[in-house]
C-alpha cells in the first residue's frame, strides 16, 4: 500500500456549538460508545480503561478529565463476543456532546449492518463533525454506514481478505496498528486500541495521562499509528519496523507473491532500501525471505491439513507441484510426498 507512509494526523474539525452544549467542567476528553452486536470485549475493554486511568488521580476511577459511557438507543444490554454483556447508560441523544464516538465492532460472522437509529446518529455526528472511530471490525460497519469513502482505514491482517471481499474497490490498511485519517480514526482492534486510546488522551489530555494509563495496564509503552501489526508468528525475529512491514506484506500475499520491488513501493521505500534493512536485520534478501515464509507455510499445510499437494503448491505461490517439490527439497532435505507419507506414519 504506497499511501501508508504518508498517513496525516490531523485535529478534529473544530465545533462551534459543543462548548455551548457541554458542561462548563474539567473534562478535556469525552467518548460515547456504540457496541456491535457480540463486540470484542477485550477491545472495548482496552479503550475503556486507557480512559479510566488517564481521568483521574492516581487508580482511583473518578471521570474528572475523561468522561465516557456507553450508547443505546433501545437500552438493552449488548452481548459481547465472549458471553459477557454490557448494560449502555445513555440514549443516542445529540452527538455533539462528545468529542468522539466509537464504534466497536464484534464477529465477522455477525458483522452485517448497523440499525438505522445508529446510522442516523452517526451520520449527524459526521455532519456536526464529531470524529468517528472504528474499533476491530468496526471499521466495517462504519463503511456500510457510508462513512469511509474516501478515507483510508485500518483492519486486522487477519480480516484483510474479508474486508477485500465485502468492499470492492477499498484498500483497507493492514500493516499498521492504528490510522488516523482527518475526522475517521479505525484500529485493529485487540491491545491496538489501548493504543488508540493514548493517542487520544494524548493529544486532548497530556502525555503523562497516556503513559500513566499505559503503565497501569503493563504495557510499556504507547506505539504510533505506523507500527506494524504483529500478524502471523514468523521465522524472523527483528524489531525493524521497515522490515517487519515488509515481512507481514508477504505473508498477506502468499498466493500471489510479488517482485519485492512492488513490495518496497508498497510500504513506501526502494528496493534498494529494503534489501540494506533485510540484510542488516536478518543477515538475507527480501526475496530469500519471501520464498522462507512460503515453504515454511506449505511444510506446516503438508503436516497438518489435507490439502492436495498441488493445491499447497498454489496456495503457496509456486507454478506447481513440481516447482514446490524442487524449492522444498533444498529447504528442507525432502519432498513434499515424502514428508506427508511420514506425518501420516505417526499420525
Amino acid at each position: 500500500m504506497d499511501h501508508v507512509a504518508e498517513i496525516k494526523v490531523t485535529a478534529p474539525r473544530a465545533r462551534p456549538d459543543a462548548t455551548a452544549r457541554r458542561p462548563r467542567d474539567d473534562v478535556r476528553l469525552s467518548v460515547g460508545f456504540i457496541l456491535a452486536k457480540r463486540f470484542t470485549l477485550c477491545a472495548f475493554a482496552n479503550f475503556v480503561d486507557v480512559l479510566r486511568l488517564a481521568a483521574d488521580e492516581g487508580d482511583r476511577s473518578r471521570p474528572i478529565l475523561c468522561k465516557w459511557t456507553v450508547l443505546s438507543d433501545n437500552m438493552d444490554a449488548v452481548p459481547s463476543s465472549c458471553g459477557i454483556t454490557v448494560q449502555p447508560k445513555e440514549r443516542l441523544g445529540d452527538p455533539a456532546r462528545f468529542d468522539y464516538i466509537v464504534v466497536i465492532g464484534g464477529l465477522m460472522e455477525d458483522t452485517t449492518t448497523l440499525q438505522a437509529p445508529y446510522v442516523r446518529f452517526l451520520h449527524e455526528a459526521a455532519k456536526l463533525g464529531v470524529p468517528l472511530v472504528g474499533v476491530c471490525t468496526g471499521a466495517f460497519l462504519l463503511h456500510q454506514a457510508g462513512l469511509l469513502k474516501g478515507y483510508r482505514c485500518c483492519v486486522s491482517w487477519f480480516h484483510h481478505a474479508d474486508f477485500l471481499e465485502q468492499f470492492e474497490g477499498l484498500d483497507p490498511v493492514t500493516d499498521q496498528i492504528f490510522v488516523v485519517d482527518r475526522d475517521r480514526l479505525t484500529c485493529s482492534g485487540g491491545a491496538s486500541s489501548a493504543h488508540l486510546a493514548a493517542f487520544l488522551v494524548d493529544k486532548h489530555v497530556g502525555r503523562a495521562q497516556a503513559n500513566k494509563s499505559l503503565h497501569i495496564m503493563i504495557i510499556d509503552e504507547a506505539l504510533q499509528a505506523e507500527k506494524p501489526q504483529p500478524g502471523i508468528t514468523l521465522d524472523f525475529k527483528t524489531r525493524d519496523p521497515i522490515v517487519l512491514r515488509a515481512l507481514l506484506l508477504m505473508q498477506q500475499n502468499i498466493d500471489e507473491p510479488f517482485p519485492v520491488a512492488e513490495v518496497a513501493r508498497r510500504i513506501g521505500h526502494s528496493k534498494r532500501q529494503l534489501e540494506r534493512h533485510f540484510q542488516k536485520a536478518l543477515n538475507t534478501s527480501p526475496q530469500a525471505a519471501f520464498l522462507s515464509i512460503r515453504l515454511s507455510l506449505a511444510h506446516h499445510l503438508i503436516k497438518t491439513s489435507e490439502k492436495s499437494i498441488s493445491q499447497i503448491a498454489l496456495d503457496c505461490g509456486f507454478c506447481d507441484s513440481s516447482h514446490l517439490s524442487r524449492m522444498f527439497r533444498r529447504r528442507f532435505g525432502c519432498t513434499p510426498l515424502s514428508l506427508r507419507q511420514e506425518a501420516e506414519a505417526q499420525g
